[in-house]
């Protein structure tokens, strides 16, 4: 797993004990076993490839801090497995398409992203699956094992009591914004050659001359599924689906038939029935995203900057123009702004720099509060589409120490991060002692994070 480092501390020395063999001598081999799973050289050399490529650096020597890492990682694995944590197809591939977007919008394009990584998107996506499917587990068992850990606000209030006010946390500056899109129109013909593709799909399958689940595999533009033949993998509810896709998927009765064409934010689908238990069904699609042009592009935001202009010269108010023009289904019922995941989970209209999108942030960095943006160019996190956007900057808080007046919910979540992050520890600790340990001699002498891997 391509997990990265904790600390961001210069690269030591390698320890000539802990040192990786000559590439040309070893083809590969088990340097470390966990339990009954192995750890090999080349998960360690992945690692070290993707934190390169990212520009991450180790604060001990990668040779030894990264099996440690991995160890560690299939400590919350095996635990995951005994509490029976689960994740879903559609979970994993909406984590993997988000790290893909993120990706396009910093490299500029899908182009540059694949020539970047030397691979196709669709290349791509099967390599971060079974990292993100990982890394979701990792979390979620994380989440399971700290639940129950609170803090009080007499616990947040004495805690930092004890500090002096120069050590006191820097509060990162946080903005609010506001934001409206426009997303460019996809012409007829395009509309046509998709649903024309979907048709000759359905009649191929009802031809016989092949299956729903090899059409999908081979065709369908879901990352999620496509691997599985189309196929969710799990039995779902009409809540966790598309309204206008669960409509269509929730008549289907029989699992020989192909339902009409089905039209939703992600584009066209044709969906088989596989079964039906209760208020649950099990079914696969097709989904084919349809391509838009550079010239709607361009119209979009030329749309955007004349909205954008009547605005600045009051015509209208940026939250009416949010709330009846934007095509953002998130923002615009809440006059354009912009919601955020805390960490306690709870919804904030505040967001640090470092997490709102990359083209947003870039475009927010330089702005002054209640200024209106240029339309600029983004993909959406959600869904892969390309949109074009104006935001409004509602408001900035620049860096500044906490204060328990202003900052006690930010104050609370750093006890409790604290709180749970020596659980954790001790977790950890306590799970090396009981877990079997085989090292490869060479890691022995390793300045280890945790004791007790050297039994």
């Amino acid at each position: 797993m391509g997990v990265k480092a904790d600390s961001t501390a210069e690269v030591s020395n390698v320890d000539s004990t802990a040192a990786a063999p000559n590439p040309s001598s070893v083809v590969d081999e088990v340097i470390w076993v966990v339990g009954d799973e192995p750890i090999l050289l080349s998960d360690v050399e992945n690692v070290r490839m993707q934190s390169e490529l990212e520009g991450v650096k180790w604060d001990r020597n990668p040779d030894c801090a990264i099996p440690e890492q991995l160890a560690v990682q299939k400590l919350f694995l095996h635990q995951a497995a005994i509490d029976s944590i689960e994740v879903t197809e559609s979970e994993v591939a909406q984590s993997v398409e988000e790290q893909i977007n993120y990706w396009i919008q910093m490299t500029g394009s899908r182009e540059k992203l694949e020539e970047y990584k030397n691979m196709s998107l669709s290349e791509l996506r099967q390599t971060l699956h079974d990292d993100f499917r990982n890394r979701l587990l990792i979390n979620r068992e994380r989440e399971e094992l700290v639940s129950d850990i609170t803090v009080s606000p007499a616990d947040v209030r004495r805690y930092f009591s004890e500090l002096p006010e120069d050590s006191l946390p820097i509060i990162p500056t946080e903005v609010e914004v506001q934001i409206i899109t426009r997303t460019p129109k996809v012409a007829q013909e395009e509309v046509d050659r998709i649903k024309n593709q979907l048709r000759e799909y359905t009649e191929r399958v009802n031809k016989g001359e092949t299956s729903f689940a090899t059409l999908a595999t081979l065709y369908s533009e879901d990352p999620g599924t496509a691997r599985q033949g189309g196929a969710f993998q799990d039995y779902v509810g009409r809540g966790v689906l598309d309204p206008t896709f669960a409509s269509v998927a929730f008549n289907l009765t029989d699992p020989k038939k192909i339902s009409k064409i089905v039209e939703t934010e992600y584009g066209f689908h044709i969906i088989q029935l596989i079964d039906k238990r209760g208020d649950r069904i099990k079914v696969r699609h097709i989904l084919l995203r349809p391509k838009v042009t550079q010239e709607a592009i361009d119209f979009a935001a030329s749309q955007l900057d004349s909205i954008a202009g009547n605005i600045r010269e009051g015509k209208f108010s940026f939250d009416e123009a949010a709330t009846f023009i934007s095509d953002d289904k998130d923002t615009r019922n809440n006059h354009g702004l912009m919601a955020n995941q805390g960490n306690d989970g709870r919804m904030t209209s505040r967001f640090q720099m470092r997490n709102l999108p990359p083209e947003i942030a870039k475009v927010v960095d330089s702005m002054k509060v209640g200024e209106v943006s240029a339309p600029f160019q983004m993909i959406s996190l959600k869904n892969g589409k390309t949109v074009c956007a104006i935001v409004k900057l509602k408001n900035r808080v620049e860096t500044h120490r906490a204060t328990i007046t202003e900052d006690f919910q930010t104050m609370k979540d750093i006890v409790l991060a604290k709180r749970r992050e020596e659980f954790i520890d001790k977790w950890i600790k306590d799970k090396i002692k009981a877990t079997y340990v085989r090292i490869n001699d060479r890691y022995k002498n390793c300045d280890f994070q945790y004791e007790g891997w050297v039994k």
